[in-house]
């Protein structure tokens, strides 16, 4: 398929070399910054552009990896006359609705992973969720996924809202977690490097068993003594986070010891 990238972020910078690879032709990148359209431009092999009526209509599909608020401003100036053309989004908090009235095929190609430009990864393994407008139109997108990705499944706007705030516990929080983490070891001369250990076996246990099961800590058995004593360490938001944090890890695991069925011994004396 002959393809323009409409966005040239940190998706867009694994998406485009993943679609090329696998035989796709990526005509032009757009960006509106020169930098950032050249440099993607330039590993993909396509023209850059940072004008958005310079972008070519003979293209087969266009593929839109923007940040959310940007997405229906661009569209009505994007989709005018190119209507066989097929138009895709690739977010996870945007509809499939975003397209009604500015194009007539379009669907959802949402790629589930943390991007980083730094780091490469393997898009084949990335689990990729999508949406179209029509049964006509699902398995244009489907094989256009299944291309660069060999986990494809079909996810509906409502349904992906939610996935997507998953992913951001998952991922954003608990990055953000390491970063508070990493501050208060620097403040220390403590290296974070220290914590990989632990953080490594964290994520391992998630495969084999549930994220519950794997909870430890004080704030699972609500040990006051150490939470108070950790807690008095800390000011601000990140005291409210810990509190917060604590609070909820100390409800949800005696919803667990509740749920659990009692088990009474048939000996008896």
């Amino acid at each position: 398929m002959r393809i323009v990238l409409i966005g040239a972020g940190r998706l867009a910078t694994h998406l485009g070399p993943a679609l090329k690879g696998a035989g796709h032709e990526i005509v032009q990148v757009y960006s509106r910054t020169a930098e950032a359209a050249s440099a993607l431009a330039t590993a993909v092999s396509a023209e850059p552009v940072t004008d958005i009526d310079r972008v070519t209509r003979e293209a087969d599909v266009y593929i839109c990896a923007l940040k959310d608020s940007v997405l229906p401003t661009l569209l009505p100036q994007l989709c005018k006359g190119r209507e066989e053309a097929l138009f895709l989004h690739t977010a996870g908090s945007v509809p499939l609705q975003v397209f009604e009235g500015y194009a007539r095929r379009y669907g959802v190609l949402y790629p589930m992973q943390t991007f980083s430009k730094e780091r490469r990864l393997d898009f084949s393994e990335i689990p990729v969720f999508i949406e179209a407008e029509s049964a006509t139109t699902f398995p244009v997108v489907e094989s256009l996924a299944s291309s660069v990705s060999q986990n494809v499944r079909p996810l509906s706007s409502a349904d992906r809202r939610y996935l997507h705030l998953s992913a951001v516990f998952a991922c954003n929080f608990v990055n953000h977690c390491y970063d508070l983490a990493g501050q208060l070891l620097q403040e220390h001369g403590i290296p974070f490097d220290t914590l990989l250990p632990l953080i490594d076996e964290t994520a391992r246990k998630v495969h084999e068993l549930s994220p519950r099961q794997a909870q430890t800590g004080p704030a699972v058995r609500y040990d006051e003594n150490v939470i108070n004593a950790q807690s008095q360490l800390l000011n601000g938001l990140s005291k409210d986070i810990y509190d917060l944090l604590s609070r909820s890890i100390h409800e949800c695991s005696s919803q667990s010891e509740a749920s659990e069925p009692v088990i009474v011994s048939s000996l008896q004396n």
